[in-house]
């Protein structure tokens, strides 16, 4: 047997080794001199998702590694790659100052930048939240805790499995932390969506994620957060903080608050009706989400906070009705509106950059663009606050002006800084004396140099004298081959060119020594007033993580009124009825997408729990019956976020819950059939009514047979109409090709027929997509099939089978399959006589894509004279 070799560890893999232990689920970057550095597995991985050079270190040794990096200033362009992609990857620098450290540099892991932990600008979406979610899996409920560490939010809640579903599901979190000893369970639950790490067991109890949290925001109990009962939700959010700390994250203090995600206070959307409404997102490519329609905000701020209330609609009329009153002063006043638009528009991303504070992250330029958009508030202030608006005037009393951090960065920080700290320019002149003295040597000192180069040109007479600065020998004087016999005796030859030569002076080096010592110093000096300077701003982190708020509610607000004047919206009338009345609705996605020239339909839609709780909706496919159910559902979700709402008139009634089971959302990759899913969908709405729901059913049945379809439809109605609760009568809009469910108005007194009326003109229907009063008598499924361009011949037998069919309908006669006729299998026209055939000929030649209708009577004539031939 062959002697295995022995790995035989340098130094440097030796330490590299040890931290890489410490962070095994991580990749590495391991900083050297000006490279981060992958070895191993990590190169491989690194060299595959960045699309650098994989090479080897040691080849051909015992010691062999791959090997694959980049330099050290590109950090910025490689990070996000390595993030978006998935990985976790710890960041490793050097601690020391290679100049002053004989052997190996101290290294050690500064950062672990997860998918849902980072602070890069590049890897962060500024219209979105980038949110880290922790489950945790209790006896009978789920705890769920949501952090953004980029901008200091920090969420909590509790619930069954759908309540936390759909809440993951709406703050779409970047990456998912968990138990190991739930990792089953919670894998199984989440699906293979989402970024996952498991965490020790001991990190999920009560005890320690109690500690955790009252030590962070230094209070005595989290009563005054209304999470002190939430015994599942501060387990989530405890192991938050842990992982911060795992992770390298320990400047935590910009997160000073957790808010209660109360289910109570909120519209339940559960994870269907998100997906189905296309809210935040759209179903399939190149759809069009809700919130691109109302997304007109200015500031990053307002646009993930709008993402928010966009999947979390209020219930609570008091609050629904304050956003509305100042949507409403917002329509009325322009010039108020375009004031503020102008001030909102110049402000930056207020929340992350003073979290970079906190943090100690930030850069000299973004702490210029934190003193202009701090500038920006008082103008916002003033127009408010000058308003005659209770609303307005409450918005400009939670304004914080910051005006001693703002004068102090205006008074130090000079206005054309480069992004690093470290290369001097930053402080203005008046701030520091010896950083005056020191910038007068640096900077008047070069002039003192020209002074030389002219006092030494007029000594010598070489006119083309010239001072330079290299790296290798500082400055010198530099003579043309030609001057060079009038060089002074004093001066020191230091190098010799092939046109001339270089010299130095005494004088050179003791002013050159000066300057290059006054540099360092300066920068020295400089970094000391700029962390002074961040460390000022820390102290003003809750007043402007307060102002980012109200602005981004500002914001929001704002955008609300744009997009009701541009779209002709209306303020809708919220009321504790139990009516929803809605007059000339449109839906406000479909009417943007519409063709140049062509109008949306509108519609009316009444609904109300003693006379017309359900309207059975029938029609032809294409009609427009699932566009008239969404557009309900998303009027009511308009006007519950405080939104204007697409029509002439709407009235409604707080709904509590809307349920949709709308379009095909099969999931035939888990292996579940379309009508499972149909099923499961349908059985999560009858499970979770209540009287302020709204649903709405779209074609429920469709995916079994037409007898098991009707029969299921049917019973399901029947449930919505004689809910064992009798006060439970859940408003209910029921699309359906089932004409037979029309007789349900007969027997139940609150169910209504509807119909999307067609028009049909010969053998053709047009769609007049307006919603009548009845049932339609029949689907027009034939027709629409001769509109999708199915061959003639299929829609021909499809006739003749629907005409047998519906023929003595009436008469309960039951039809067997046999009974059907047969396809009469059709004759040629051309089999005997040869005249048909040489027609046969000409016909099959013709393009009628492509012939005029002259060359046609030409060609029709042809044929004629043929035929008459005998």
């Amino acid at each position: 047997m062959a002697e295995a070799k022995t790995t035989t560890e340098t130094p440097l893999m030796k330490q590299y080794n040890a931290i890489k232990a410490k962070y095994p689920g991580a990749l590495l970057l391991f900083r050297v001199g000006d490279f981060y550095e992958t070895f191993g597995q990590d190169a491989i991985a690194a060299s595959k998702v960045l699309d650098i050079v994989l090479t080897k270190r040691g080849a051909g040794s015992s010691s062999e590694t791959e090997l694959a990096g980049f330099p050290h200033h590109s950090l910025d362009t490689y990070l996000p790659k390595l993030v978006k992609a998935g990985h976790r990857v710890a960041i490793c620098d050097q601690l020391e100052d290679p100049r002053f450290v004989k052997g190996i540099v101290k290294r050690g892991v500064t950062e672990l930048v997860t998918p849902g932990l980072s602070y890069n600008d590049n890897v962060l979406d500024r219209k979105q939240n980038n949110f880290l979610a922790s489950v945790f899996s209790g006896k009978e409920m789920l705890g769920v805790s949501f952090l953004d560490v980029s901008t200091g939010e920090f969420y909590a809640a509790q619930g069954n499995e759908s309540y936390v579903l759909k809440l993951i599901q709406g703050f779409a979190p970047s990456e998912i932390i968990f138990s190991k000893q739930s990792r089953d369970k919670l894998e199984k639950l989440l699906g293979d969506e989402y970024n996952t790490f498991a965490l020790e067991e001991w990190v999920y109890g009560f005890d320690y994620a109690y500690e955790k949290l009252i030590n962070q925001f230094k209070t005595a109990s989290l009563k005054g957060f209304g999470i002190d009962e939430m015994g599942e939700a501060i387990i989530a959010a405890g192991a938050i903080l842990h992982y911060l700390e795992d992770t390298e994250h320990r400047d935590t203090s910009h997160i000073a608050y957790i808010s209660r995600i109360d289910e109570d206070k909120y519209v339940w959307l559960d994870k269907f009706t998100i997906r189905n409404l296309e809210i935040v997102y759209a179903q399939h490519e190149g759809g069009v989400p809700l919130i691109d329609i109302l997304d007109q905000t200015a500031t990053p701020m307002g646009s993930r906070q709008l993402r928010k209330w966009m999947i979390l609609p209020l219930k609570d009329k008091i609050a629904i009705e304050e956003r509305l009153k100042v949507v409403d002063e917002f329509h009325k006043d322009n010039t108020l509106s375009e004031k503020l638009l102008e001030q909102l528009r110049q402000i930056a991303d207020l929340e992350r950059l003073i979290s970079k504070v906190a943090v100690n992250r930030i850069n000299p330029r973004e702490m210029l663009q934190l003193k202009k958009s701090l500038k920006c508030i008082a103008p916002i202030r003033q127009q408010l606050i000058q308003h005659s608006s209770n609303e307005l005037k409450k918005l400009a009393d939670q304004l914080h002006l910051c005006e001693f951090l703002t004068e102090k960065i205006e008074k130090e920080l000079r206005e054309d800084v480069s992004i690093l700290s470290n290369q001097g320019g930053l402080i203005k002149e008046g701030v520091d004396a010896e950083l005056d003295e020191l910038q007068k040597i640096a900077f008047s000192g070069k002039d003192y140099l020209l002074q030389i180069q002219k006092r030494e040109v007029e000594r010598t007479g070489i006119s083309s004298l010239k001072i330079s600065y290299n790296k290798v020998f500082g400055y010198y004087l530099e003579v043309s081959n030609a001057n060079k016999d009038k060089v002074p005796s004093d001066w020191i030859r230091k190098q010799t060119l092939a046109n001339a030569e270089r010299f130095i002076t005494e004088e050179l080096k003791v002013y050159e020594e000066k300057i290059l010592h006054a540099e360092e110093k300066l920068v020295v000096i400089e970094q000391r007033i700029f962390n002074a300077l961040v460390h000022h701003a820390a102290e003003f982190v809750p007043q402007i993580q307060q102002n980012a708020r109200v602005l981004a509610q500002i914001d929001c607000l704002l955008s609300f009124s744009t997009v009701a004047k541009n779209n002709r919206y209306v303020r809708p009338d919220i009321n504790e009825s139990l009516i929803i009345d809605i007059k000339s609705g449109r839906h406000p996605v479909i009417e943007k997408q519409l063709p140049v020239g062509e109008t949306y339909v509108p519609n009316d839609i009444f609904l109300d729990s003693e006379k017309q709780q359900i309207l059975i909706i029938t029609g032809p496919n294409m009609a427009g019956k699932s566009a008239l159910l969404r557009q309900t559902a998303l009027i009511v979700l308009l006007a519950q976020i405080g939104c204007f709402v697409p029509a002439t008139s709407a009235s409604i009634g707080i709904v509590d819950k809307i349920f949709t089971r709308v379009g095909a959302s099969d999931n035939l990759s888990r292996g579940e059939s379309t009508f499972m899913v149909e099923m499961t969908e349908t059985a999560s709405i009858l499970n979770n009514l209540s009287n302020r729901s709204l649903i709405l059913m779209d074609e429920i049945g469709r995916g079994t047979s037409t007898y098991d379809g009707v029969s299921i439809a049917w019973a399901i109605v029947e449930y919505l109409h004689n809910h064992s609760h009798k006060d439970c009568k859940p408003k209910t809009l029921f699309a359906t090709h089932y004409h037979e469910l029309n007789q349900l108005q007969e027997d139940l007194v609150r169910v209504k027929n509807f119909n999307v009326s067609v028009k049909e003109v010969g053998d053709k229907i047009i769609f007049m997509r307006k919603l009548k009063e009845g049932g339609s008598e029949h689907s027009f499924g034939i027709h629409v099939a001769q509109l999708a361009g199915m061959p003639n011949k299929v829609v021909f037998r499809a006739n003749e089978i629907l005409h047998f069919l519906e023929k003595d309908r009436h008469k309960n006669e039951k039809k067997k399959v046999q009974d059907i006729p047969k396809p009469i299998p059709q004759m040629s026209l051309f089999e005997s006589d040869p005249r048909l055939r040489e027609m046969e000929e000409m016909l099959v030649k013709i393009d009628i894509n492509t012939i005029s209708p002259v060359e046609a009577l030409l060609k029709l004539n042809e044929v004629l004279t043929v035929l008459k031939r005998k």
